[in-house]
């Protein structure tokens, strides 16, 4: 793992997803460049694991899909950090059944929804007001190579991460000019927890599709959203930054 020494000396961040996969690499990342994290996982367990090999700050155990929570959650963040949020990274998501349009389980619909875009509404707007208290402040959102393109067997998953990239366009450019910058990364697969989610023939089609004829690696979306997360990203917002060998052609 690359670390920039003191790229996050002094800031503070809070992690979505933070008790594993991505989430937990960035924050191990943020820690080893200067910075505290919070962590807000479903998983208390993962949680208390995570805390201790992240070394961090503070966490929180929450299902975001509780606009209640989330908001709690927000300002408890805030105080714990310091008075300051200067990084949000929404990476918590769920994959949700893999079926056809007309055989989707609705239940499943509705959990995916609620967890990968009703959920990040409610962190981005539960953390905004506090970044621009300090006028100044970094959103990273996870969505995906599926928000762009449309997997098959995966209509849930693919239009809750294209609303994630609709979102934050929106939310970057109504906060252009105010010292706070928001865009999403759009990953194609990569080794994950979240791929146990899924059968094997459905991630053998996704590597299918990736022009490197490999899956991603977790550090690769790290390393991007790191610099997504830091100073140096001081010019583009409301935009998508994209690790996909190759797969996405916008």
């Amino acid at each position: 793992m690359s670390v920039w020494s003191g790229r996050f000396e002094g800031q503070t961040a809070v992690i979505t997803g933070g008790a594993s996969g991505l989430g937990r690499l960035v924050a191990k990342r943020i820690v080893a460049e200067g910075g505290d994290v919070v962590l807000w996982d479903l998983n208390a367990e993962a949680l208390a694991a995570a805390k201790v090999e992240v070394a961090a700050t503070h966490t929180i155990a929450l299902d975001i899909s509780d606009q209640a929570a989330v908001e709690r959650a927000a300002a408890e963040s805030f105080h714990v950090l310091g008075t300051r949020i200067d990084v949000l990274v929404c990476s918590a998501g769920i994959t949700g059944a893999t079926a056809t349009v007309w055989d989707y389980p609705v239940d499943s619909w509705q959990r995916v929804i609620d967890i990968n875009l009703n959920g990040l509404f409610y962190c981005n707007r539960a953390v905004v007001p506090f970044m621009l208290q300090n006028s100044y402040g970094r959103i990273v959102n996870l969505a995906s190579v599926a928000g762009k393109e449309g997997n098959p067997n995966a209509s849930a998953y693919s239009a809750s991460k294209a609303g994630v990239i609709g979102f934050t366009k929106s939310l970057g450019k109504e906060l252009a000019g105010k010292g706070v910058i928001a865009n999403a990364l759009t990953p194609a697969t990569f080794e994950s927890p979240i791929l146990a989610q899924l059968p094997q023939s459905q991630v053998d089609y996704m590597r299918s599709k990736i022009p490197m004829g490999r899956l991603g690696l977790v550090e690769e979306s790290a390393a991007m959203v790191c610099f997504m997360a830091s100073e140096e990203c001081s010019f583009t917002t409301a935009s998508t930054f994209d690790t996909s060998g190759g797969r996405t052609t916008f």
